[in-house]
């Protein structure tokens, strides 16, 4: 019973902290905040929090949670990798209107009136592979071993929420890129499923002794 107490504990904290990252772009784009405040203010410690939280659990012996929040950040980073290739196809092809990680790290240096630079790129590219890491976390943490099929869903929830956030408005395109053209929302689409499927494949693959917070809270109560 304390075990279990203690991993989920543990495992909202993770699930809290790694959806940190991809909120901040949006917040940003909606006008809240500027990207390079909430970068010092929540996306460094949000990381530093999730590195004390797998030590901690690796400590306390809950270390099934520190391999999922290992295998969920691989498999984020993998997932996206299969994301960029297509979402680079789409954008050589007019489907997208800009390179995103590119103004990611404009927003993030608070470039906006120099333009990128190499440095600015870096950080932005980093940003959006630590996106990917993030949703693998909270993916893995959820669902624990899960199916390849519930990553493909996965991925095209984060797709149409991505699709319908402020940060499309702001490119201004629509919502759902319904003024860029066909090309944006079946490019997003397509870079989105490729992400969840290759997120739910490495986890099914490698999450062996993974459960979900799910079942852990279940056989808490």
């Amino acid at each position: 019973m304390e075990s279990k107490l203690k991993k989920i504990i543990l495992s909202l904290v993770a699930l809290v902290a790694a959806g940190i990252a991809p909120n901040l772009f949006v917040i940003a784009e909606a006008g809240y905040a500027e990207l390079s405040t909430l970068a010092v203010e929540f996306l460094i410690p949000s990381i530093l929090l999730l590195a004390v939280i797998a030590a901690v659990s690796w400590v306390v012996k809950e270390r099934q949670l520190t391999r999922q929040i290992g295998i969920g950040i691989t498999a984020g980073l993998i997932g996206t990798l299969g994301l960029e290739i297509i979402r680079e196809t789409g954008f050589r092809l007019g489907g997208m209107p800009g390179e995103l990680p590119e103004l990611m790290g404009v927003l993030l240096l608070n470039r906006f009136a120099d333009g990128p630079n190499l440095i600015s790129n870096l950080a932005g590219w980093s940003y959006h592979f630590w996106n990917g890491a993030s949703f693998g976390m909270m993916y893995s943490i959820i669902v624990g071993k899960g199916r390849v099929w519930i990553g493909t869903v996965f991925g095209i929830i984060i797709g149409i929420t991505f699709m319908m956030s402020p940060v499309v408005v702001a490119l201004g395109v629509g919502t759902f890129g319904v003024d860029f053209g066909w090309g944006f929302p079946v490019t997003v689409t397509l870079a989105h499923i490729a992400f969840g499927t290759i997120l739910g494949w490495f986890v099914f693959l490698k999450n062996e002794k993974g459960t979900s917070i799910f079942s852990t809270l279940k056989g808490l109560l």
